[in-house]
């Protein structure tokens, strides 16, 4: 059995393999109309097949809409019954069909003609030059190929089903086609890492990429002191915050902070004459700071590299804004 296993995955490598040789060779040209008549998409991108085909279709909505394209997956049979409603002028359709005469999806052409939404295909047809448009038409053979603004060459040279029946290598060749439209699109966008966390909110990886601002302690629950509040105040200040440390603040600009280490050396040093003490002679002065803007993941690092266990967050004025400890980044599962 194990041989069937990796002869299936052969088969479907082999398949990706020429598809990525069609992408830099014959089919070059289509595939990059195709990246320009999505990046020029005022509307959304609608996203349709049937069966296995509208299962890769939804796949690739969803890889589309979190890498800034706004995208969504259409059933043909709904479309049919009113769902089509949800395509509008501005929109791009992309139909999977390996055949490229699935009938559910030949319903659609006739709307999408008339609103004038450009049509990208992928079928299994072999065609040809690979062009897109009207200049392909000659060689191309599908009902849906003919009728696309730019068709895209999914085909195959065998399905990994013994059988040759079950979409296998075709519907891999699908998804890898519509990961790499995807990705060049996110490119061009200029989609960033930040934009990818706006986008996750939610999950492990919003968690991963979360912001200082959405984890740090903020208002009354920021330790605060000034210069001149005697250390007896200021130890009350850290007990009543809880968060082993303070700020020392002069109006709301950060002078300083003191820590629980800090106090543990003074006290070492000093005995009990540090009760006499002011904040600003206790104070580490000019402390590692972190803007609001920033990841969590580089809170974390900052803490690790400094050994540390607390950041001021302050903007570029050195304004207060509040502070972020370790213990709120045990929840990001970057730890």
């Amino acid at each position: 059995m194990k041989h069937i296993g990796e002869n299936v995955v052969r088969i479907e490598a082999e398949a990706l393999r020429a598809l990525a040789d069609r992408i830099a060779g014959p089919m070059a040209k289509a595939f990059n109309q195709a990246v320009e008549l999505l990046y020029g998409c005022g509307g959304r991108v609608v996203v349709t097949g049937m069966g296995k085909s509208g299962i890769i279709a939804r796949k690739i909505a969803a890889t589309l809409s979190s890498t800034g394209t706004p995208a969504l997956f259409m059933h043909p049979v709904e479309a049919v019954h009113g769902d089509l409603g949800m395509v509008v002028r501005g929109d791009v359709v992309v139909a999977l069909s390996a055949s490229g005469e699935t009938e559910e999806i030949l319903r659609l052409l006739a709307t999408l003609k008339r609103l004038q939404v450009p049509l990208i295909a992928f079928t299994c047809d072999e065609l040809g030059g690979n062009s897109a448009g009207k200049n392909a038409r000659a060689t191309q053979t599908s009902t849906l190929a003919a009728a696309a603004d730019v068709a895209l060459d999914c085909s195959v040279a065998k399905e990994a089903c013994s059988l040759g029946l079950a979409p296998t290598a075709s519907t891999t060749t699908m998804l890898a086609l519509g990961d790499a439209l995807a990705m060049a699109l996110a490119e061009k966008r200029g989609f960033q890492e930040e934009d990818f966390a706006n986008l996750h909110p939610g999950g492990k990886l919003g968690k991963r990429l979360a912001r200082v601002e959405s984890l740090m302690h903020t208002g009354e629950a920021v330790p605060r002191v000034t210069p001149k509040t005697k250390m007896p105040d200021v130890i009350y200040e850290m007990s009543r915050k809880k968060l082993g440390v303070t700020a020392v603040v002069e109006g709301e600009r950060l002078v300083g902070v003191i820590s629980d280490g800090d106090l543990r050396r003074l006290l070492e040093k000093r005995g009990k004459d540090a009760l006499d003490l002011t904040a600003a002679q206790c104070m580490t002065k000019n402390p590692k700071t972190i803007a609001a803007q920033e990841f969590a993941a580089s809170a974390l690092a900052l803490m690790e590299e400094k050994k540390i266990t607390s950041l001021a967050v302050v903007d570029g004025k050195g304004k207060l804004h509040g502070i972020v400890h370790l213990h709120d980044l045990w929840g990001t599962e970057m730890m």
